[in-house]
């Protein structure tokens, strides 16, 4: 009671002293944390679904989380479904080794400002002489491609996203690759990357910043965490190449789902993606939080035939050095390369893909020509309608000097991996 009584105090004190005019709602909760893992956990990754919550006032009211020592947790309140109601509180907190730790959960009318540790950008312009717009939807018809209309409609090719340690960005124009933005700075990029003074989509970001600049050369593969699949014996790339001139997929929907300080969400859909003689549908999740070099990816299919092979790429275009195979856990399976493999080979830089180990059946490479090119390749088991999730990181030099040496990077993304799988136990009362 008294321990109760105590974070309700300091959860008053917060709103008042952090938030200016802000009016608490009546009711609160508690909410424990305990880190059942003998790991040590950074920005680890807290979502409590709304059925789990009682005690939500009525009307529009936003979380406001409290530790026991006072510190104000960044929180949001996330539409997991697109029913524009939350269905998600997430946060992200840093526990010691087996430390249980318990926090005020009050209701607040106004809401909160924090320190914007995510992002998510899209900007898209209807017409050659149009300036880009920002834009938070597509929908993207088979023959509203970059050849096809002459010009490039996207700003940064299609939607970026980033946290305080690393960006990507996803090229909605066909390709489906994804590329990568090194940071120099925890900061957010400008919302003007890619766009000229005069509002035009202009390729400005290959060049130094002081948060940082695109490193990864792409070309014909897939880049970093895109995928592809193996139907029958023939490796089919979701998308064309910019030599093409009509998509093989039909419709493309894209939507930035979620903005938050703590979490961006991206989604996309593929109707009748039609590789061969087959049709796919495609339904992919992107969302990144605060602290890691990388992003989670969810993808689930259907129209599969049985005879078909999820492969999650590894871009190899500038890595001159062998990929390894690093099985982390029961759970998981790591694909690691670390070379000088940035534009013109002038940083270091690893790359890595995490993938479910219980759906692991090897690696292949791509060939050099043809619609997708240079990338190594994690053979994934799938089914219909059964999600996938995995991971992509990645570690410049210019982000952490530490990147330059191979074992730093192999430890850190061992180490992610293991931060991902710690459990959490979560108890509200």
């Amino acid at each position: 009671m008294k321990h109760n009584s105590l974070l309700q105090t300091f959860a008053a004190a917060a709103c008042l002293v952090a938030f200016t005019q802000c009016q608490t709602a009546p009711k609160a909760s508690s909410i424990e944390l305990s880190n059942t893992s003998d790991l040590a956990l950074t920005d680890k990754a807290i979502s409590i679904e709304r059925a789990q919550i009682t005690n939500i006032p009525e009307g529009e009211v936003f979380p406001l989380i409290i530790a026991s020592n006072g510190d104000t947790i960044a929180s949001q309140l996330d539409d997991l479904n697109g029913d524009q109601n939350w269905d998600e509180l997430f946060f992200v907190v840093n526990l010691a080794v087996n430390e249980k730790a318990t926090y005020s959960l009050q209701w607040v009318n106004q809401k909160p400002s924090y320190t914007v540790r995510t992002s998510a950008r899209f900007g898209k312009r209807s017409s050659a002489d149009s300036p880009v717009e920002p834009a938070t939807s597509e929908i993207l018809p088979a023959n509203e491609i970059y050849k096809s209309l002459g010009y490039q409609r996207y700003q940064t090719d299609g939607p970026s996203w980033e946290n305080d340690k690393i960006g990507f960005r996803h090229y909605l124009d066909g390709r489906n690759s994804k590329d990568l933005f090194g940071k120099r700075a925890p900061f957010m990029s400008p919302e003007n990357v890619g766009i000229n003074a005069d509002g035009a989509v202009e390729d400005n970001y290959h060049v130094m910043a002081d948060w940082g600049r695109d490193i990864l050369a792409v070309g014909n593969s897939v880049g970093l965490g895109g995928y592809a699949l193996i139907a029958g014996d023939s490796l089919v790339r979701l998308g064309i190449t910019l030599n093409d001139s009509v998509n093989n997929v039909e419709k493309t929907i894209f939507q930035i789902t979620n903005e938050g300080p703590v979490k961006s969400t991206l989604s996309y859909q593929y109707e009748n993606w039609h590789p061969l003689d087959r049709s796919y549908n495609i339904d992919e999740t992107t969302t990144i939080w605060p602290g890691m070099y990388a992003y989670q990816n969810t993808v689930k299919f259907s129209g599969l035939q049985g005879d078909e092979t999820l492969v999650v790429g590894l871009v190899n275009i500038n890595n001159q050095n062998p990929l390894e195979e690093i099985p982390v856990n029961d759970e998981w399976m790591v694909l690691l390369t670390h070379d000088q493999q940035t534009y013109n080979r002038e940083w270091w830089l690893g790359l890595a893909i995490i993938i479910p180990r219980n759906l692991y059946e090897g690696y292949t490479e791509a060939p050099k020509t043809g619609q997708l090119t240079n990338t190594f390749l994690a053979k994934l088991k799938v089914e219909n309608d059964k999600p996938v999730t995995y991971y992509a990181a990645a570690g410049w030099e210019l982000s952490d000097e530490n990147f330059k040496n191979a074992d730093f990077f192999r430890d850190y993304v061992v180490n992610l991996v293991e931060q991902l799988s710690a459990g959490v136990d979560v108890t509200i009362q």
